[in-house]
């Protein structure tokens, strides 16, 4: 885009605008003349160069003249729209804070959450847990309850390309993780009303990126919301940052576009005011919130147990763990650095404290983070206000598109800049009293995040993952599995050898035969089961959660019952169930 001003003496819209001498035209004068063509969008307001100038950030007008006067127009109200104070000042005080970190081993500062603020399924009494679930589902009644999930990421490492909760697993039913979590959320309705006689929704508060939103919202429109009334089902974008150059010049993309990145599953506490989602809560009596990621296949929605117990505790924020299953296990830890509550990643650990142990032989730092957590809604309206502006990034060096000096993207080889985020637990050094409530693996962890082929956390090992907990749900409820012959499956199937158990591509838990130390199987001396491949007699069964929420309920369905595999347990039972007397 040339410009004809005899008075400037350049030839582009870039160098008159940032180079022209003084006696050059005013923009506002140029902006009169030009008002009535298409040319009075290429320029650009001289309060935005101003601003642009005042952050350093004037190259981003570099190549306006590419543009056609629309793309021009567009991408100057972006610029007009982005606030500079607030992400320059991110830049800032992260790139600073990392120039600042204490040079003291974090080994030295770590403590672990006291005794009494970590509570254990397995160590507590059957009374106390019933009383947690009791609390938890009064409140579910009264309709004080939330579920917010983080549902930004797309399938991309499972090889599709729409959102991951759209994903389907290959069960029987073929439900996917979506339509898995909303009917478990039915499910915990229907038992808060049931035990307290009154009847209160779960808003389903879902953040997405820009890139799975509508997919999101068409998926559930689609699907009539799967049971759930579709004035509960809040679906909001969180937001994304600029991309910055080493040395704090934010990255141009292409002519008219800023390299983004979106700002992390801690963005959740920008996107809480910029979307009026507190707002939203309080309108609907909101007071406590359950936050999770999208990926877990075991989640289960609002636990009553665990917010009764972060309740009991007057917790204002809460983490659901797992023991670690080993010293070096690439997990981040909940503790205290500096008597201050936070996550500390297992990459921060030494071995030699990461293999600390208690007096009972337990992990001393063992409470590994799933990203599962309670808050109060006091809580979140506190970082909101008074904190979130001024919480540090963290750091991702990354190989970020630039646009370069003829206007096209380039592709760099190596690092040359840096994307910024924040996690959700980066909260929890605000909190006064933080509940950490520890759960079985087994029965409530299940990641999806890679394709089959994959070492682990692959659809296959979600699938066994499920079909494992929803066998015991129905042994311990009275039924039995029986093969085709009648007889009895084995509690644990056993393969043909320990390289097979090893080497096995089903990916079960329950495919994990014990060697001797001769390298043969043990036998089973359990006379009254067959010693059976898991290839032969796969235990498949699923129980829809719209018949269970946790395994409750199942005694008058499956007790002194003998089923097949594969099993699937439906809402409607009499067309659904297959069983043998």
């Amino acid at each position: 885009m040339f410009i004809d001003e005899n008075e400037s003496g350049y030839t582009t819209l870039t160098q008159f605008v940032f180079h022209r001498k003084p006696s050059s035209l005013p923009f506002s004068i140029i902006s009169s003349r030009y008002a009535n063509t298409a040319l009075a969008a290429m320029f650009p307001p001289s309060e935005l160069v101003s601003r642009l100038q005042q952050h350093g950030q004037e190259h981003l007008l570099e190549h306006l003249d590419k543009l056609q006067p629309c793309q021009a127009k567009r991408f100057l109200s972006e610029l007009n729209e982005l606030d500079l104070g607030e992400v320059c000042g991110y830049f800032e005080r992260t790139t600073a804070s990392l120039n600042e970190e204490d040079g003291r081993k974090l080994d030295e500062r770590m403590q672990p959450i006291p005794a009494s603020l970590h509570g254990a399924v397995t160590r507590t009494p059957l009374e106390e847990i019933m009383a947690y679930e009791e609390k938890g589902l009064h409140a579910v009644s009264e309709g004080q309850v939330a579920v917010l999930l983080l549902a930004g990421g797309q399938g991309t490492r499972l090889g599709v390309s729409y959102p991951k909760g759209m994903y389907d697993v290959g069960l029987p039913s073929h439900k996917t993780l979506y339509q898995i979590q909303a009917e478990r959320l039915v499910k915990l309705q229907e038992l808060g009303a049931s035990m307290h006689g009154k009847e209160g929704a779960i808003p389903w508060y879902i953040m997405t990126s820009e890139h799975t939103k509508e997919p999101t919202m068409e998926f559930f429109a689609k699907h009539d919301y799967f049971g759930l009334q579709k004035d509960n089902l809040v679906v909001f974008e969180q937001g994304m940052l600029p991309c910055f150059t080493f040395d704090g010049k934010i990255i141009l993309e292409a002519p008219g576009k800023i390299a983004r990145a979106p700002d992390g599953n801690g963005g959740l506490y920008r996107a809480l005011r910029s979307q009026k989602i507190l707002e939203d809560m309080d309108r609907r009596g909101v007071k406590y919130i359950h936050v999770y990621c999208v990926d877990n296949i075991l989640v289960k929605m609002a636990d009553p147990v665990f917010m009764g117990y972060c309740m009991d505790k007057q917790a204002d924020c809460g983490a659901k763990v797992v023991e670690k299953a080993f010293p070096t296990e690439a997990v981040g830890v909940v503790c205290k650095v500096d008597d201050v509550y936070q996550v500390v990643e297992y990459s921060e650990i030494t071995l030699k404290t990461a293999q600390k142990r208690n007096s009972d032989g337990r992990l001393t730092f063992s409470a590994g983070n799933i990203c599962n957590h309670f808050f109060t809604q006091e809580f979140l309206k506190n970082v909101v206000n008074d904190y979130e502006a001024g919480m540090r990034h963290h750091v991702a060096k990354k190989k970020i598109p630039f646009c370069g000096p003829d206007g096209q993207t380039i592709k760099p080889e190596k690092p040359n800049g840096i994307k910024m985020e924040k996690f959700v637990f980066d909260v929890f050094q605000f909190s006064s009293t933080l509940a950490v409530w520890e759960v079985i693996r087994e029965d409530e962890f299940a990641p999806l995040k890679n394709g089959d082929g994959a070492e682990k956390d692959t659809p296959s090992t979600c699938r066994h993952s499920l079909y494992s907990l929803h066998q015991r749900y129905l042994l311990h409820a009275g039924g039995q599995l029986i093969d085709s012959q009648g007889e009895l499956l084995p509690l644990i199937p056993r393969s043909i050898s320990c390289d097979d158990s090893v080497n096995g591509t089903n990916g079960s838990p329950a495919r994990a035969p014990k060697c001797s130390e001769n390298g043969c199987l043990e036998t089973n001396n359990n006379s009254t089961q067959k010693e059976l491949s898991w290839d032969e007699n796969p235990v498949i069964v699923e129980i829809s959660p719209l018949v269970s929420y946790g395994g409750e309920g199942l005694k008058p369905l499956v007790e002194n019952k003998k089923f097949t595999c594969p099993l699937l347990l439906n809402a409607d039972r009499h067309k659904n169930i297959s069983s043998k007397q």
